[in-house]
């Protein structure tokens, strides 16, 4: 329990120096960030019936601090995996309202559309189309050309997981493609952010996995790839957020309720936004973009990272020492790992990965996804060769360019759908 406690007192520690005053973890502090930004505030937020009194405190907030709302309702928000079409329609609210600032309230999919549609609505005059900002620093790169500027923004975040509320990533997903795609950007981080934990405790089962296994895969995938410079970073804010993920998952799942547990995977998903502001995803990352329309997000990473964690083990030794650790730790790795190294040390950990995905009632394999095919892993093949998404590949700890995705990405996803390890190619 002292350990515990001291993750948590760490975990805030690192939040602090990462966010300062431009972060609280107090609803009630909505509408004193809204009134530093201006006088009306248009809040996007999906009203389901769990979210609800988080809705209600944040508007109530928003007017005790003499705040007006646009068109005196709430814009809808998005669906899962930020729709295209959502962040248009939001984009429209925002363009008829010309509110001061924005209220983005909702998880990852809700706060990511509403980072979209902020640049559609400011900078459409000059390109209207979301494609012209896809990749990393277009937005600024446009900014800085027509010195036009976004609207500002307070993310209200209510579910533990992506981190959307601290980052400068905007997940848009094509639904005619059935592929995600990235704005990478400062200019789309939100100018303030508000996430109190107690809220993620009346979240659905699914929900609060799906967020604690992004979380983890924010932390494993950065800290797999980071550079030698910010080694010692990345690993503080790795270690701290995957242990509080590998020791309460379970804990949360046998009692949703419990303060404690909810309040350390808000804590790590937390970690792992900050780190993917410290570093990258990468290979689990870039394949979940590819599965967006047979499962969610965190599942997708879950079922892949311990593949690419064998794929990548050679060059990770460092890393996979660390993570392999805390995993023994908490029971999920029976085998001396300080035995083993290379790739035999990938497959000790990758093991590990899996065991922790099976308690908690996950897939280990692709072909345990319902409505996989192989026309998946065909998608999943031509997303990592898009330069759109290059920066995946180049983030990976084993760096690959679109000429070389057959050869060692491929047996990584065929891997993935048998749960074969031994038919992953080492660079």
């Amino acid at each position: 329990m002292t350990q515990i406690h001291e993750l948590r007192s760490k975990a805030r520690a690192l939040l602090s120096e990462f966010k300062g005053d431009s972060y609280s973890l107090s609803l009630q502090d909505v509408g004193k960030f809204a009134a530093e930004l201006g006088k009306r505030a248009l809040v996007i937020a999906n009203p389901s019936s769990w979210l609800v009194p988080t809705l209600d405190v944040v508007t109530s907030s928003l007017k005790d601090c003499g705040m007006s709302i646009a068109g005196d309702r709430v814009a809808p928000g998005s669906a899962p995996n930020s729709p295209v079409d959502d962040v248009y329609r939001i984009a429209t609210y925002i363009m008829h309202f010309k509110p001061d600032c924005l209220v983005a309230v909702g998880g990852g999919s809700t706060i990511d559309a509403v980072k979209a549609a902020n640049v559609i609505a400011c900078l459409g005059e000059d390109d209207p189309e979301i494609e012209a900002y896809l990749g990393t620093g277009l937005v600024t790169e446009t900014i800085s050309r027509t010195g036009k500027r976004l609207i500002p923004m307070i993310a209200v975040q209510s579910a533990s997981g992506s981190g959307a509320h601290l980052t400068k990533y905007a997940n848009v997903t094509f639904t005619s493609l059935n592929q995600k795609k990235l704005i990478i950007d400062d200019e789309v981080t939100p100018d303030r952010a508000v996430f109190d934990y107690t809220v993620t405790r009346s979240a659905p089962r699914d929900l609060t996995l799906d967020g604690a296994f992004d979380g983890l895969s924010h932390c494993l995938e950065v800290f797999y790839g980071i550079s030698p410079e910010r080694y010692d970073l990345a690993r503080e804010i790795a270690t701290v957020g995957i242990e509080l993920i590998v020791g309460n998952a379970e804990a949360v799942m046998k009692d949703p309720q419990a303060h404690g547990p909810r309040e350390a995977l808000g804590l790590a998903t937390d970690l792992g936004g900050y780190a993917i502001m410290v570093g990258s995803t990468n290979g689990g990352h870039l394949t979940s973009f590819s599965l967006v329309d047979i499962t969610s997000h965190g599942r997708a990473c879950a079922v892949m990272n311990p593949y690419y964690t064998v794929f990548f083990a050679p060059a990770i030794e460092k890393q996979l020492r660390v993570v392999g650790d805390i995993f023994k730790r908490y029971g999920y790795i029976s085998a001396d790992i300080d035995g083993l190294s290379g790739r035999d040390l990938g497959i000790a950990v990758a093991r590990g990965m899996i065991d922790f995905s099976r308690k908690v009632g996950f897939p280990a394999t692709l072909s345990e996804l319902p409505g996989f095919a192989d026309s998946h892993i065909d998608r999943a093949l031509a997303a990592a060769r898009n330069p759109q998404l290059e920066s995946k590949l180049r983030n990976m700890p084993v760096q690959m360019d679109a000429s070389s995705v057959d050869t060692y990405m491929k047996p990584v996803l065929k891997a993935a759908k048998t749960g074969d390890f031994g038919l992953i190619v080492n660079m």
